[in-house]
């Protein structure tokens, strides 16, 4: 045995039962290997693996964060960060609410503010995340572009060998030559949309290339919007001014009630221009369910851009804004400006102005104070200030009808509740008060003849006098309106804006255009019959490769109508055989996608 062994080696032919034993031989080799990696026991031999090293690290490193995976994470990330940017107060936008959340909360509060949730978006642990997630997209996007430029650049792949295994498949026979069928497919796949090349026996098509486009293109958006939401917080200004009709505003910063800006943002920046109100119109609901409802919120300027620009007229209205340069101008509020006078006790007019009271409810129930600074003395001729706090119902029910609460929005009955108090106002303290507040620590009460705070309701032209020759106050007939503006600059906002539709432009092809591919393969049957065999491919499972492939069958079948006789088996021997017992009378059905082929 051994010897025929070593002739058969010798001679380069191995017998029928050496060659058995030797398959069985490897085969066991390769169970026993096999069953080997399935053990979790540690090998003794195991061979030591090189070192990474820190190249080799750097590039793991990288693949992981431009992976898919992580940069979903990154995204999941982000929306988590901003939800306590929602829910606790921000010092960006409201600063008191921060200190009265510190000053209500002993743990929390120092808690939340080592771990910058009174500043989320401007935090480090924000900014961390926001910036890898930015490096993430950037490096799986642009390997991708490339893949996707030479995807243009090139041709759809020839035909498989056997179109049969393909999902969608149909066949016939025809009279046609099979230059002339490959001809024709070319021109229909052509006129249908597809990239068709002639490749060999067979044209090759593919379609639905917007697939990959919107899946790059929603990428990049998010950058776009990634980019134009971080330069605009840099470089954002926003602030508040009230304005009385006859008024007018500067664009500088001194003008401003209140203001707040970006890191970066620079007075330099502000776009110079100026306005002023020349009137407010406000009218509303008289009846019905939705009586008090604004109907009308509208104001008239003039305004003027740069130092010397020309004047001109606007109106300005809810939500829809002034726009000069890169600012806005929004209108955001409204309310009364009583006119009162305030005479010494010698009749001098010491004060005369419109004062801005602010809305407490929807039918624009005011608050205010006012407050007279210099100019004015008492009876002994000392110099002292003045302070009223002030009560303002445009619609007032009536005395005795309950409190005193504005009944409607508009001016049908006005009252002026004044209480009135003298000393010192505390404005040169050099501690900053609300122009709507009196500070009343050293302030005394004057007192009416029954010893009480002076106070009384006052109608339009009507007067309180002060005891002992202090003074008087008027309530006059003018009442005017005020107007509260926002002016916003945001760079980037237009690119933010484009951003977020390519991003569901994007989307939405990514989601609903299918990548598909289609081959038409025409050679000469046994008998000189040309045979037609056609069949699609989708990079995903969809119903509508099957009735696009019939479709196309139908319109190629048009040109090269069926020849007699049964279709031909272009695989004999296999499971599918499609058309194998049809005839060409009809044109041919293409099975659905992932159904069994007969």
């Amino acid at each position: 045995m051994s010897k025929t062994n070593t002739d058969t080696a010798g001679t380069g032919t191995t017998a029928p039962g050496t060659a058995a034993s030797g398959a069985a031989g490897r085969e066991d080799g390769d169970l026993t290997a096999a069953g080997s990696r399935l053990s979790t026991a540690p090998q003794e031999d195991a061979p030591t693996l090189p070192s990474l090293g820190v190249v080799g690290w750097a590039r793991w490193f990288w693949r992981q964060l431009t992976s898919m995976r992580v940069a979903l994470i990154l995204l999941f990330l982000l929306s988590l960060g901003a939800i306590p940017g929602s829910l606790i107060p921000q010092t960006g936008q409201d600063e008191t609410k921060v200190a009265d959340f510190m000053e209500r909360h002993d743990t929390l509060g120092p808690l939340y503010e080592k771990l910058g949730l009174f500043h989320v978006y401007s935090s480090v642990w924000f900014s961390a995340i926001y910036i890898l997630l930015f490096v993430s997209l950037i490096g799986c996007i642009v390997p991708r572009t490339w893949q996707f430029v030479g995807q243009l650049r090139g041709r759809p792949p020839g035909a498989p060998r056997r179109l049969t295994r393909l999902p969608a498949y149909t066949t016939w026979r025809t009279e046609a030559a099979p230059e002339e069928v490959r001809a024709a497919a070319l021109k229909i796949l052509k006129g249908r949309r597809f990239r068709a090349h002639a490749a060999g026996d067979a044209v090759a098509a593919e379609k639905g290339y917007l697939r990959e486009f919107g899946n790059l293109a929603f990428h990049v958006a998010l950058i776009v919007m990634l980019v134009a939401f971080a330069w605009g917080q840099l470089f954002k200004s926003e602030g508040n001014k009230l304005v009385v009709e006859g008024d007018g505003f500067a664009n500088t910063l001194t003008q401003y009630d209140d203001f707040k800006s970006g890191s970066l943002f620079s007075t330099d920046d502000l776009t110079p221009f100026s306005f002023d109100l020349k009137g407010f119109t406000g009218t509303y609901e008289r009846t019905g369910p939705n009586k008090g409802t604004p109907r009308t919120y509208r104001a008239d300027l003039t305004y003027s851009e740069g130092a010397d620009g020309a004047e001109r007229t606007t109106k300005v209205e809810v939500n829809k804004p002034l726009e000069i340069g890169d600012s806005k101008v929004y209108l955001v509020s409204h309310g009364y400006a009583p006119v009162v006078t305030v005479r010494d006790g010698k009749g001098k007019v010491v004060y005369r102005q419109p004062v801005p009271l602010l809305p407490l409810d929807s039918n624009v129930t005011s608050s205010g104070a006012i407050k007279v600074l210099d100019g004015y003395r008492n009876a002994q001729g000392a110099k002292e200030q003045l302070g009223f706090n002030a009560f303002f119902v445009p619609t007032f029910k009536g005395a005795g009808q309950g409190e005193m609460l504005s009944q409607f929005p508009a001016l049908d009955n006005p009252v002026l509740a004044v209480s009135a108090y003298h000393g010192n106002l505390g404005v040169n303290s050099g501690i900053p008060q609300s122009v709507y507040q009196l500070d009343k620590s050293d302030m005394k009460e004057f007192k009416d003849s029954g010893g009480s705070l002076l106070k009384k309701r006052l109608e339009p032209g009507q007067t309180l006098t002060l005891p002992g020759g202090a003074g008087s106050i008027t309530f006059e007939k003018e009442i005017k309106e005020w107007a509260g503006f926002q002016i916003v600059q945001q760079p980037g906002s237009g690119w933010a804006l484009a951003g977020a539709l390519a991003a569901i432009f994007g989307l939405a092809a990514s989601l609903f255009v299918q990548r598909r591919r289609v081959w038409v393969r025409a050679v000469p049957g046994p008998d000189g019959v040309t045979v037609v065999e056609m069949a699609g491919l989708g990079r995903s499972e969809s119903a509508k490769v099957p009735e696009e492939l019939g479709a196309l069958a139908g319109l190629l079948y048009d040109k090269a109508p069926g020849a007699p006789g049964p279709d031909p088996d272009p695989d004999p021997g296999s499971a599918s055989e499609p058309g194998a017992n049809a005839t060409t009378d009809d044109p041919p059905a293409v099975p659905a996608e992932g159904a069994e082929k007969k």
